[in-house]
């Protein structure tokens, strides 16, 4: 039995600007990046905005959903069967986690990128900061790798996208922003209310991408 792949973590602004698709030799697909990493399974953690059943009775469910960079879109049907039973019961918007697979399709104008979730749950605002936080750090791992020009991926990345790094650069602080202004909202709440709040979570620990920069500005 093959492996399933592992699920990547990308933000919508560059999931959105992905539209090089790669099938390797045992035909499994990939949607190669403009930073070089190279998806068949993404996680995300986002808001789901609208979901809108297409045609009546036929649990085929369109869905457009929001991270703190952008929209992506995804598509629910009767071969994802555990996030078709949950999706009737979400009310929008509700923030959500998601695995799922990325598929790049050929539109009337120009090439876009949607999502199967095989998996969909509802999550509080903790899961999405800290899955915000892990994705930075990844997201910066892979421009320095960029900018190293070393490995497959990245020089096939330079040629397809010739990415701006300093655009992903700027969509990772964007992104970063937002949970500095989840903590320091909770920290009025602690001082106005005078209850403990744990902000261990969302601490960063000693890695080699350093976000404080980023936080601080």
């Amino acid at each position: 039995m093959r492996k399933r792949e592992v699920a990547k973590r990308v933000f919508a602004q560059e999931l959105v600007s992905s539209t090089y698709q790669i099938e390797d030799e045992d035909q499994i697909k990939y949607v190669l990046t403009p930073t070089g990493e190279k998806v068949n399974r993404i996680f995300s953690v986002a808001v789901l905005l609208d979901k809108e059943e297409i045609g009546a009775d036929t649990n085929f469910w369109r869905l457009r959903l929001a991270d703190p960079t952008g929209t992506f879109f995804a598509t629910v049907g009767r071969f994802q069967p555990e996030a078709l039973e949950i999706i009737g019961e979400i009310n929008v918007p509700e923030l959500v986690a998601l695995v799922g697979k990325t598929r790049v399709f050929e539109g009337t104008s120009r090439k876009l990128i949607s999502i199967r979730p095989e998996i969909l749950s509802p999550v509080d605002l903790a899961v999405r900061d800290y899955w915000v936080l892990e994705t930075a750090r990844r997201t910066l791992g892979r421009i320095e790798a960029m900018e190293k020009k070393e490995g497959e991926d990245v020089e096939l990345a330079w040629r397809i996208y010739n990415p701006d790094l300093n655009e992903y650069r700027e969509m990772v602080r964007k992104a970063v922003s937002t949970v500095k202004e989840d903590v320091e909202v909770m920290e009025k709440f602690e001082e106005e209310e005078g209850e403990e709040i744990d902000f261990t979570g969302f601490e960063f620990e000693e890695e080699e991408f350093d976000l404080t920069d980023i936080l601080e500005e």
